[in-house]
């Protein structure tokens, strides 16, 4: 099952529910460069591959939308470096 995920541009979130919990994808936006601040996933959640989708989400929005990127977060670091296509959005060295 893929989780739909929504994202909120008023307060910079990229998130999904899966069983009551709240999973999340934080940015913020500054001279056009996505910011990633943090990702979470609650524990019993961790493994299924949910805070990889909230980051694709994310990360195909910058892509669109002609953003560069910056990721803070160390899970959205390790995503980027484990998919080479996606190195073409990062802003400059972290």
């Amino acid at each position: 099952m893929t989780p739909t995920i929504e994202h909120d541009a008023h307060i910079g979130r990229f998130h999904t529910r899966v069983h009551g919990h709240l999973c999340v994808c934080d940015y913020r936006l500054r001279d056009g460069v996505m910011v990633i601040t943090h990702t979470e996933v609650a524990p019993e959640l961790e493994g299924q591959g949910l805070a990889a989708e909230l980051v694709r989400a994310a990360l195909g929005h910058a892509r669109t939308q002609g953003l560069k990127v910056r990721p803070l977060c160390s899970y959205v670091q390790a995503y980027m470096r484990r998919h080479p296509e996606t190195q073409d959005l990062l802003a400059g060295p972290v």
